[in-house]
């Protein structure tokens, strides 16, 4: 058995025997109406999407409620759309791992088309152009990470990238942001029509993170005449463009060895992982954890799928608000943040082997229960309690979810400011709270300045995680040398009091010095890291 359209036909009867559940719709008609009629592009083509947003249009295929697929686009790791998308007919196998070890597997077909967002790609640009002309198009959705929106580097400037753009115009746009209002712009030269842009990804108030930067970059081609005033105005007016905000939940994490021998054993050949020339570590098949939840503010000026029926929360902006900030700031995002910097310090590799660890599954119960709750809003369509309480009791603890520390600390950079800060912020707006008493939360932070330093707790080097921000951070903390604390000249502090990192001057919260003086403690020699949580957890 092959990943292929002709072999879901000529042995449907095999891959039912291997308890893969595969589609009950004519996937070549849904391609026929997706070519013509598109309704659905999404960018960032990796695992949430395959594994989550794909298999939520699935199912309205799968129950007859829609009759379009989604358009896959990826703006940085082009192999994805070759290797994964192209060389698999843009089918997916989805593998559910449960907590009892059961894997629950299925074909995802929504998925009609795989294209680059690629300037040098004539021909992908052209295809995106006319599907962004077609006044049918309702959504475009995103899941390019944090770092895909940001447009400037620590002290604020533009990068090179984005400084090309502005100077190039739309018409060779390189940046995803850049691309997505070059699109934009072609959809309104040609008609005005609606459209809703749904940036789904974890980061705080995440739509007007897109609108944000779309709008600068849209503003600075006004500023050079690529693009006319009436643009600027389409683009602020919500009934013509609007930027929804989203909550995403759902852990992905890279290709499990056990669930490819699993696949392989039943007789599915090449499913052996890939890694990307951009260093993407990806399979033909995804292996998730059952539990996800998707929660949608309602603006869709243009309609939209009714994905309620696969059971995603269409709600108002508050809500949404309340309900990203109960898991991003509080129940879920922090801790695993906590888990991803003293995993890598301490040598795990794994996220569920940690929550085994005495002090780390205090400290994310400390974080969360202690120190968050006390300023979450209880959205009411979730309760805080009952998710967090899944999440330390069930889901991180889960041994058959294949999540490292080491993919968690990817791109703390762009994380932190929204996972600890928000928090922070909280505290300080509250008469009843004071940040500056804070405890947990800033061992989590000054975990991460620990981190920076490139050796684990046993004072051997250790790679680090790619993070737009590395060279900069490890380079200002270059002169410290570990167990030497009088090499510590207040390096930290340009850091601890950049808002463009922490969200606010720590040292404002009255937390800066507390940050500083535990790293002292957990930098001081070897075992330090695990001396100090010992101290602070028990």
């Amino acid at each position: 058995m092959k990943l292929s359209l002709k072999s879901l036909k000529s042995k449907s009867s095999k891959w039912q025997s291997a308890n893969v559940e595969l589609p009950n719709f004519d996937i070549e008609t849904v391609h026929t109406a997706t070519k013509t009629n598109p309704t659905w592009v999404h960018f960032g083509a990796g695992n949430i999407f395959r594994g989550f947003i794909a298999k939520l249009q699935h199912n309205l295929l799968a129950s007859g409620k829609a009759n379009t697929g989604i358009i896959a686009v990826d703006t940085f790791d082009y192999d994805i759309i070759d290797k994964i998308y192209t060389d698999y007919d843009n089918l997916t196998i989805l593998v559910l791992m449960k907590p009892d070890g059961t894997l629950k597997k299925s074909i995802v077909a929504s998925v009609s088309e795989a294209l680059k967002a690629d300037s040098n790609n004539n021909l992908s640009m052209d295809r995106l152009k006319e599907i962004f002309c077609n006044p049918k198009l309702q959504m475009v959705s995103f899941t390019i990470t944090e770092k895909g929106y940001a447009l400037t580097d620590i002290n604020g400037d533009f990068f090179p990238m984005i400084k090309e753009d502005i100077l190039n115009g739309p018409k060779a746009a390189k940046h995803a942001m850049s691309i997505v209002a070059s699109l934009v712009y072609e959809r309104y030269l040609s008609n005005k029509a609606p459209i809703a842009l749904v940036s789904m990804d974890n980061c705080s108030h995440n739509g007007d993170k897109l609108k944000a930067s779309v709008l600068t970059i849209s503003k600075e081609w006004q500023k050079k005449g690529f693009v006319d005033e009436g643009f600027i105005t389409y683009l602020e007016d919500e009934n013509k463009v609007s930027f929804p905000w989203s909550m995403i939940d759902k852990i992905t994490p890279r290709p499990s060895e056990v669930v490819q021998k699993h696949l392989e054993d039943l007789g599915i050949e090449d499913m052996t992982p890939i890694i990307t020339s951009k260093n993407t570590f990806i399979a033909p098949f995804v292996n998730a954890e059952e539990t996800e939840y998707l929660v949608i503010e309602d603006t869709f000026p243009n309609g939209r799928p009714p994905l309620e029926l696969s059971g995603v929360y269409f709600t108002d902006r508050e809500t949404v608000n309340n309900t990203e900030r109960m898991k991003v700031t509080t129940c879920l995002n922090p801790l695993h943040t906590a888990l991803a910097v003293y995993g890598c310090l301490l040598g795990y590799t794994s996220i569920a082997s940690e929550m085994k660890d005495p002090q780390l599954k205090k400290l994310v119960e400390k974080i969360g229960y202690d120190e968050g709750m006390p300023v979450v809003v209880d959205p009411k369509i979730l309760n805080p309690l009952n998710f967090i309480k899944e999440v330390i009791d069930h889901r991180l603890p889960n041994p058959f979810i294949p999540d490292a520390p080491q993919r968690i600390a990817t791109d703390t950079s762009q994380k932190i400011a929204i996972r600890f800060g928000e928090t922070i912020k909280s505290y300080m707006a509250r008469e009843d709270l004071d940040s500056a008493n804070l405890t947990y939360i800033p061992l989590a932070l000054a975990g991460w300045c620990r981190y920076l330093l490139a050796i684990d707790d046993e004072g051997n080097k250790m790679e680090l995680s790619s993070d737009p921000m590395l060279p900069q951070l490890t380079s200002a903390l270059s002169t410290i040398e570990f167990g030497n604390l009088s090499s510590y000249n207040e390096q930290l502090k340009p850091i601890l009091s950049n808002p463009m990192i922490f969200g606010i001057d720590l040292y404002k919260a009255g937390l800066g010095e507390k940050v500083e003086n535990i790293f002292l403690e957990l930098m001081n020699g070897k075992g330090a890291v695990r001396k100090t949580l010992v101290k602070y957890l028990g």
